[in-house]
């Protein structure tokens, strides 16, 4: 049974292939399984950071990791309210509107 390509393999293809291998391997195979913080803790930890500094395009499939690692929507909904104070109002709104829109997609 062929394994589904990777979200890296499918963002690059073999366009940059080392990134590909770096992302795989390091980020995802080493760093994210770590001993010290659980995936959940990581997803949170990624979340916050990602909306702070404004990384919409890289926010939305680490919300659906953040959910499908156990954060809920209450708890993501107060983390991004609580970054919108620290990393700015626009950060935080925009956090919340690309949540509102997984969570209606997951319902339809």
């Amino acid at each position: 049974m062929p394994t589904q390509p990777s979200r890296a393999q499918q963002l690059l293809g073999d366009l940059a292939p080392k990134m590909v291998q770096l992302t795989d391997d390091v980020l995802f195979g080493d760093i994210w399984k770590r001993e010290g913080l659980s995936p959940r803790d990581r997803s949170l930890i990624t979340v916050a950071v990602l909306a702070a500094t404004y990384r919409p395009g890289q926010l939305d499939s680490h919300l659906k990791l953040a959910l499908q690692n156990g954060l809920t929507q209450d708890e993501l909904v107060e983390a991004l309210t609580h970054v919108a104070f620290y990393a700015g109002w626009p950060s935080g709104m925009g956090a919340l509107v690309q949540l509102k829109g997984i969570v209606e997609d997951e319902k339809a």
